[in-house]
């Protein structure tokens, strides 16, 4: 299990400097940086080509609509599938519509096999469209590359807080546990999976701290990829399927919703019967690293964000939506003028 101390480390290295390699130790970072570069040949070169999903959802719905920014890796930019209806920002703006019964336009900035480094750049652009709230995907590549965690997480939490200081609520997937990945050889698999939910326990603390929120997405495919690795592994067994991709999406749909104001309102507060609660920041994240579809946010506690055991949030698990269908994005009706470019491969390999 992550400890509490170990992505609070992480966290603090990525501020602070250091690098925030305690819980792992410099031989598994060693055994990672020497096994990623097998692991990536394995499991093959992504081409880029991706269906975009910019556009608008919800037709025939009110106004004003939403806007939607999509960033972060092929996670979010749907990697391998064959129409745009099923990526993850089809089924991201089609449910968000849905729900809260109005337009959204929906633009995405994703890039095939970005790392953290690459949100800088992302962010920039998606601020010239002052998006209500922004989703990233992002932390598998950092793992497969060996980026040291704390740079990781250094980089993520800079994106979040230029989102949020813009105005923009932010909601992030956090890095998936990757020991369900097929291709990855022993001991890269072991190794890999302590890593990644190390590093989104500490992406949960930072993006916190940053003012946006998260849901963990762990092992949130495992169980069906080991049942049906056919179903929701693509044909390179690393990426998703298209019904992997939608079983993404559905996790991230309500906590969208909650962070622009439509949140179911049964699900105001925590409710101890689901196992939620209000906790410590680092204890919370820890737990979340373990539990997919776990959702942490900020919040107060007498009037105060921090008590004895840091920042307060609440840790919640938001009723997954029905499987409804996802639109083909509308470009021509009242389309933006910085509506779309198609996303663009910026590093050539899969993530």
């Amino acid at each position: 299990m992550v400890r509490a101390a170990a992505a609070r480390r992480v966290a603090v290295a990525a501020v602070y400097g250091g690098g925030g390699l305690t819980a792992l130790g410099a031989s598994l970072y060693g055994v990672l940086r020497a096994e990623a570069k097998f692991a990536r040949r394995t499991i093959g070169e992504a081409d880029g080509r991706v269906r975009d999903a910019t556009g608008w959802y919800g037709r025939g719905r009110p106004g004003p609509a939403l806007r939607l920014a999509l960033l972060g890796d092929s996670s979010a930019a749907g990697y391998g599938v064959r129409t745009v209806e099923e990526t993850p920002g089809a089924w991201l703006g089609s449910g968000v519509a849905e729900r809260a019964d109005r337009r959204v336009h929906l633009r995405e900035y994703a890039k095939v096999g970005a790392q953290s480094s690459g949100l800088d750049a992302q962010v920039t652009a998606a601020l010239t469209a002052s998006p209500d709230v922004a989703i990233v995907y992002i932390g598998a590549n950092d793992v497969t590359h060996a980026v040291l965690p704390s740079a990781s997480v250094r980089h993520l939490s800079a994106a979040v807080r230029r989102l949020t200081e813009a105005g923009t609520a932010v909601v992030v997937g956090t890095c998936p546990d990757l020991g369900t990945i097929q291709p990855l050889p022993p001991p890269l698999r072991q190794v890999a999976r302590i890593w990644s939910r190390q590093l989104a326990a500490a992406q949960t603390i930072a993006v916190v701290e940053a003012g946006g929120r998260t849901v963990s997405l762990a092992s949130i495919l495992g169980e069906e990829f080991a049942a049906a690795p056919a179903l929701l592994f693509g044909p390179d067994r690393f990426h998703p399927s298209a019904r992997g991709y939608e079983s993404m999406a559905r996790v991230m749909v309500p906590s969208v919703l909650a962070a622009l104001g439509f949140g179911e309102t049964e699900e105001d507060a925590p409710r101890a019967g689901r196992g939620e609660a209000v906790l410590p920041l680092g204890y919370a994240a820890a737990k979340a690293s373990e539990s997919p579809g776990t959702e942490i946010d900020g919040t107060e506690v007498g009037g105060a964000t921090r008590g004895v055991g840091g920042r307060w949030v609440t840790l919640m698990r938001r009723r997954l939506l029905p499987t409804g269908t996802a639109q083909t994005p509308d470009g021509a009706e009242g389309t933006p003028e910085d509506a779309g470019t198609p996303a663009e491969d910026s590093a050539g390999a899969p993530g």
